[in-house]
């Protein structure tokens, strides 16, 4: 099968194109054809060498993805060659989703709906994941990525309005509108006084809960519109030495948000809430991410996702390539 490998950790040239074996499956696995794969920023993360590169299992890079099942292990229930699928492999999978193929046990997928693209469908695991975990948290900063998108549907169909979130651009501001948030609930952070205009969307109050999902700056700006006492939910580990030093001295709760976690514990959290998504997708209460199909399965087209997400130019739709 066709993969990118990651030859060595540095910039976008160390990517090459391979000719590598088809993995053999276990009795609990099954073997997926790649259709489609997305992009996340823990992808060109664990392409530095930083932190998440600890967990990378093979040189193959790539956590989500949609496919057709070609094989089942013996011991593998409710799936058969043939169905159409989306998971969100992680770091468990035979290798990574810039692939043909992987294997990958069975409680790791779902069954990806027919109404929606291979495409679409690769946007929907680890952004929905993610926003699953949080989604009863309310005020967000960064809310326009995939993530933050995901996570206001999910607060809006709970009852959850008082949101206030931070956009950077026309479009992304346009997209927030389009999910049903008002004008006033969207902050541009790329303006003066982003934290006092924070603050005014709540009525000059200070919030008791903030979910960050961009780091630096805006991860110093959540800790400091947070009230004494509140709840700060870390999706990136991207805060500086000033945010944990502000949040340490309000007496903050401090919730890690981490996918990969949930897998020494409960490896079925993933099928199982992956299947509830996308029931909510099937009915109309939500709908998937935005996606901008940068290429199909090459060295050039992972290159450009890499560097549009490390340039923060992807603007609220989620990057993902044709297989």
């Amino acid at each position: 099968m066709k993969a990118i490998l990651l030859d060595g950790f540095g910039d976008v040239s160390n990517f090459s194109l391979a000719e590598v074996e088809v993995p053999v499956i276990k009795d609990d696995e099954v073997l997926i054809q790649l259709k489609a794969a997305a992009f996340n920023p823990i992808d060109y993360q664990m392409r530095l060498g930083l932190r998440e590169s600890r967990i990378m299992k093979s040189p193959v890079l790539g956590r989500e993805l949609s496919g057709i099942i070609v094989e089942t292990g013996k011991n593998v229930v409710g799936y058969h060659v043939g169905d159409e699928i989306i998971a969100a492999s992680g770091s468990r999978g035979s290798n990574g989703s810039y692939a043909e193929f992987m294997a990958l046990n069975s409680s790791f997928i779902a069954h990806k709906l027919a109404n929606i693209s291979f495409e679409a469908a690769a946007a929907i695991p680890s952004a929905g994941l993610t926003a699953w975990q949080c989604f009863n948290r309310m005020p967000i900063s960064g809310g326009a990525g995939g993530v933050g998108r995901f996570l206001i549907k999910l607060l809006l169909i709970n009852g959850c309005t008082n949101i206030v979130t931070t956009a950077g651009s026309e479009q992304s501001i346009n997209a927030l509108i389009a999910l049903g948030l008002k004008p006033s609930q969207i902050i541009d952070y790329k303006k003066d006084n982003m934290e006092q205009n924070i603050l005014n969307a709540n009525g000059g109050n200070k919030y008791d809960f903030a979910v960050e999902i961009v780091g630096g700056a805006l991860a110093e700006a959540a800790a400091n519109v947070l009230d004494i006492n509140g709840t700060y939910v870390d999706v990136t580990f991207f805060g500086t030495q000033l945010t944990r030093e502000t949040l340490f001295d309000k007496g903050c709760v401090i919730i890690n948000i981490a996918n990969y976690a949930q897998a020494a514990k409960n490896a079925n959290w993933y099928g199982q809430t992956l299947n509830e998504l996308a029931g909510l997708i099937g009915q109309n209460k939500i709908a998937p991410p935005e996606i901008n199909n940068v290429g199909d399965l090459s060295v050039e087209t992972v290159q450009l996702a890499h560097t549009l997400m490390e340039s923060n130019k992807i603007f609220g739709k989620k990057l993902v390539m044709s297989i």
